[in-house]
């Protein structure tokens, strides 16, 4: 089976009563892959090739939708440090250190999931170094990210 276009998204339109759901879990960086190769947990194969213009893929894609018969994707969830500053100037100051690092990181309000205004980091035993060593309050976390994490392209 050949993927070439997403039908759609669970958490914005449920499937119809009834419908058969088989998955494909993919860990968050093989969200960006526009052509891949991947299996059903019920051991079928589907290869996946995406246009260039098409968005990343995201937890509850739907990849196939026939019928009675439905794939969606899942996303295994991500080991990530959950900083929440006190401070603007100490959230400007984390993430110049960390940008510093070239780290991607995702920014969330008080109106999000997390209740509170946060940066998000993919975990990293150097970046709880540094927090602990400026006292910045943090958390390790495993979550299912929104947007899947991407390095820049960067240059000096």
């Amino acid at each position: 089976m050949l993927v070439t276009k997403i039908y759609g998204n669970l958490h914005e339109s449920p499937l119809p009563a009834g419908v058969h759901v088989e998955t494909v879990t993919l860990p968050s960086d093989q969200l960006v892959k526009r052509i891949q190769r991947v299996r059903t947990d019920h051991d079928r194969e589907v290869g996946i090739r995406l246009p260039t213009d098409a968005p990343d893929l995201q937890d509850g894609d739907v990849l196939h939708l026939d019928g009675g018969n439905a794939i969606v994707v899942r996303v295994e969830s991500t080991d990530v440090i959950v900083v929440q500053p006190r401070s603007i100037l100490e959230m400007a100051v984390v993430a110049h250190s960390l940008g510093n690092r070239h780290l991607p990181a995702q920014f969330f309000d008080a109106e999000s999931e997390y209740q509170a205004d946060v940066m998000v980091v993919q975990y990293d035993h150097t970046v709880v170094q540094y927090l602990e060593s400026v006292g910045v309050p943090y958390a390790r976390q495993q979550r299912i990210m929104p947007i899947p994490f991407r390095h820049a392209e960067h240059a000096h």
